[in-house]
């Protein structure tokens, strides 16, 4: 595959002081579980794209306008996981997980969870 097609999403990142780990546990620390936390949106794109990736079906390929949206739907929903985390007096969230549906055509949900924990 040819990587200079490849398109460099852009990144909403959450940059607080939560840490976030896809492990169930954080190797050598002791921590209390505060509860489940979550984040979610629901995206679409605009109709000239969704045309345009309908076109992308017929001959193959990435469909990069997709890509981009779910890049982005998740950055968002991991930024609004920490943030309730965060919220709660969190150190960490744990096991952080992502799901995805459809909820119609071209617009998709994507949730972000797992166990917000504070360090002892």
């Amino acid at each position: 595959m040819d990587e200079s097609n490849r398109v460099n999403p852009v990144r909403i990142d959450y940059d607080g002081p939560v840490r976030l780990y896809s492990v169930e546990a954080i190797p050598g620390a002791e921590w209390e579980a505060l509860g489940l936390v979550q984040g979610s949106v629901v995206q679409s794109k605009h109709i000239g794209r969704d045309f345009m990736a309908g076109l992308k079906t017929i001959v193959g390929g990435e469909i990069v306008g997709y890509t981009e949206m779910l890049t982005e739907a998740r950055a968002i929903a991991t930024r609004r996981m920490a943030e309730q985390a965060e919220a709660l007096g969190a150190d960490a969230v744990v096991g952080v997980r992502y799901s995805s549906s459809a909820i119609m055509e071209s617009a998709a949900e994507v949730l972000a969870y797992g166990t917000a924990v504070r360090l002892r």
